[in-house]
């Protein structure tokens, strides 16, 4: 079976990453983490031909949902979070003001993300993996040889620990726990900046490496 069709639109002030991953033979997508600029996501779908099925997020930090409206009311799909992000999701206009935005509130979530879920996109399957750490709520989905990552695990480097839920040993545990033991082969899509493999970062990556290594 041919692998998931994956599209990264990096967008907005914060350069985040926008991911959609498509079902090519049935026409059908997911979006993850729709940020600052949804008619551009839109009309990528739209380019593509695609359906759009549901909105998966990774955490409820403003980059990562602040066009989650635009895109349901466009599509109807509905919107997954897990309930230890409610607050931050809920607090957007409060998110906002810290870095001077402003920004609506949104409508709630539709449906809530458990650790080891099952979604699929198509005939492609995911599992959830809950990642506590760059926030209380945030989640990975892993499957089909990827990983889509939020801002838990980068390139050389690891997610902000400094704002509310977030732990620097925390998610140096999850990080170990969850996305570790994967094969060196896995692709990571983080929330920022270029692809890397769970192989580059268990090798290369100084958090992961160094002293803060021990910790976990």
């Amino acid at each position: 079976m041919p692998e998931p069709a994956v599209v990264r639109i990096e967008n907005g002030q914060f350069l985040e990453n926008c991911y959609l991953l498509a079902d090519e033979q049935a026409g059908e997508a997911v979006m993850i983490d729709p940020g600052e600029e949804p008619a551009r996501f839109l009309e990528e779908l739209e380019r593509r031909g695609w359906t759009l099925r549901a909105i998966w997020l990774t955490h409820a930090h403003l980059d990562h949902i602040a066009g989650v409206d635009v895109v349901r009311r466009a599509t109807g799909a509905r919107v997954w979070l897990h309930p230890g992000d409610a607050r931050l999701y809920a607090g957007l206009p409060q998110q906002g003001a810290w870095f001077g935005l402003a920004l609506d509130p949104l409508d709630p979530p539709d449906e809530e993300l458990a650790d080891r879920m099952r979604l699929a996109v198509g005939a492609h399957a995911f599992e959830v993996r809950h990642v506590p750490g760059h926030s209380r709520g945030s989640v990975c989905f892993v499957g089909e040889g990827l990983v889509v990552g939020g801002d838990v695990l980068f390139a050389g480097s690891i997610g902000r620990t400094d704002l509310p839920g977030g732990d620097f040993f925390t998610l140096l545990r999850s990080i170990h726990r969850e996305l570790l033991p994967l094969p060196d082969q896995t692709a990571l899509l983080p929330g920022h900046g270029p692809p890397t493999t769970i192989g580059a970062e268990r090798r290369t990556n100084p958090f992961l490496t160094g002293g803060a290594a021990g910790a976990r």
